[in-house]
């Protein structure tokens, strides 16, 4: 797969407890992104935030459930972040999402080894 030289980056700022039937939603939204063809995805855990209603969310805080901050990072070309557009902008129905230019100077992934060849 070959991402262009000029990308986009998909932000998605979810809490680690959001959810998507019985699927937490970050995974939810890294299964789609795969399943529409998109380079790649990374889901990031944060240790402390707060959103749009100012209720901070800490690791620190003692809670018996913690929905600490979730960031989820996709970078592929426009034509393809645009095609998970509409499943967030249903899924999502709290959080934030972010798209931005970038370069992407390499984008690589280990053949695999075959048999034989020396």
């Amino acid at each position: 797969m070959k991402i262009p030289e000029q990308g986009v980056l998909l932000r998605v700022f979810v809490g680690e407890s959001d959810k998507k039937g019985s699927l937490p939603l970050y995974e939810a939204i890294v299964l789609e992104a795969r399943k529409l063809g998109l380079a790649g995805a990374t889901v990031v855990r944060g240790l402390m935030g707060f959103g749009a209603n100012s209720r901070m969310h800490s690791a620190k805080l003692l809670r018996l459930s913690q929905d600490l901050p979730v960031v989820i990072e996709i970078i592929d070309s426009g034509e393809k972040i645009d095609s998970l557009l509409p499943f967030l902008d249903k899924e999502v129905t709290e959080g934030l999402i972010t798209l931005e230019k970038v370069k992407v100077v390499k984008y690589r992934h280990n053949l695999p080894e075959t048999k034989g060849n020396t």
